[in-house]
């Protein structure tokens, strides 16, 4: 698998960003109110990514030198591939929604003055935002993390997933 690309994740979200605040500022009068609970699952999900990030980081370089593993037994490869396409999955689902956030940004920061439902808007859209670029920091550790170096008899040194 090939890591995945910061520069797509920026255009990916960029795009969005613009794509939401056209839709935003065409529908922001029909559009419900924005609780702001709504971005929590995504936090969440970010604190599950970093957490598996965190565990795996302590406990695949000890399997790999053979050292006691804290925590346990060994860890199993397929529950690291599994991870590995969670946490792609999850940089890009993180991008997307950091883009549609900021779009709704876009539109109610300016209209922070003419319009009331801009100010509760503007906070869960901030909090989007955060936990959503969270999301992608955590899904591209967590990336990082189950990278397996090549051993000297695959070739020159690097890494690969």
């Amino acid at each position: 698998m090939n890591p995945v690309s910061r520069r797509d994740l920026v255009a990916l979200a960029l795009g969005l960003a613009v794509a939401s605040w056209l839709v935003v500022r065409a529908a922001y009068g029909d559009l419900p109110a924005l609780r702001w609970w709504l971005p929590v699952p995504v936090g969440l999900l970010a604190l599950a990514e970093a957490g598996a990030a965190r565990t795996l980081g302590a406990r695949l370089p000890a399997q790999r030198d053979r050292r006691p593993i804290p925590g346990g037994g060994p860890v199993e490869p397929l529950l690291v591939a599994r991870l590995v396409v969670l946490a792609q999955a999850s940089a890009y689902v993180g991008a997307v929604l950091a883009g549609c956030w900021a779009g709704v940004l876009l539109h109610t920061v300016p209209a922070l003055d003419q319009l009331t439902a801009a100010r509760g808007d503007t906070g869960t859209a901030v909090l989007g935002v955060v936990l959503a670029l969270a999301l992608t920091v955590a899904a591209l550790w967590l990336e990082h993390v189950t990278k397996i170096p090549l051993d000297d008899d695959d070739g020159p040194a690097g890494a690969r997933t």
